[in-house]
């Protein structure tokens, strides 16, 4: 018989990730490593089990991780907005903790793009006089 699984697609900066939720005893894998591999920071890896602990389900759910772009505080963000999404197809009543925890709205900041003649975005070169 087929396992439940749950999937959730999580964006922030140029990472994505794709989650899938499993019942189990709160694993995380990220791209076939620990978390603690590939995400080495306690920091991000707390942003990434923001979802479990506003819906007190730490533990209950084994997580398998696709991720790719951006660097580690982009994934990290990924992560957590695709947990959130998975944690919405386990169970819709978990939308109203996991909506005012802020972990359902996509994060739309993205880096300035480097404009020409610039050093930067907006950074130009010093001026001067001779």
């Amino acid at each position: 018989m087929a396992q439940v699984q749950y999937a959730g697609t999580g964006r922030r900066k140029n990472a994505v990730a794709r989650v899938r939720l499993v019942p189990g005893t709160g694993k995380i894998t990220v791209n076939g490593r620990e978390v603690e591999v590939h995400i080495p920071s306690a920091v991000q890896r707390l942003i990434i089990n923001q979802p479990f602990a506003a819906t007190q389900t730490e533990g209950a759910y084994d997580a398998f991780v696709n991720v790719v772009g951006g660097g580690i505080s982009g994934q990290a963000g990924a992560i957590r907005h695709g947990i959130a999404r998975a944690l919405l197809e386990v169970d819709p009543d978990f939308r109203p903790a996991l909506k005012r925890a802020g972990l359902l709205t996509r994060d739309a900041r993205m880096v300035e793009r480097k404009k020409a003649g610039l050093k930067k975005a907006r950074k130009a070169s010093q001026f001067s006089k001779r």
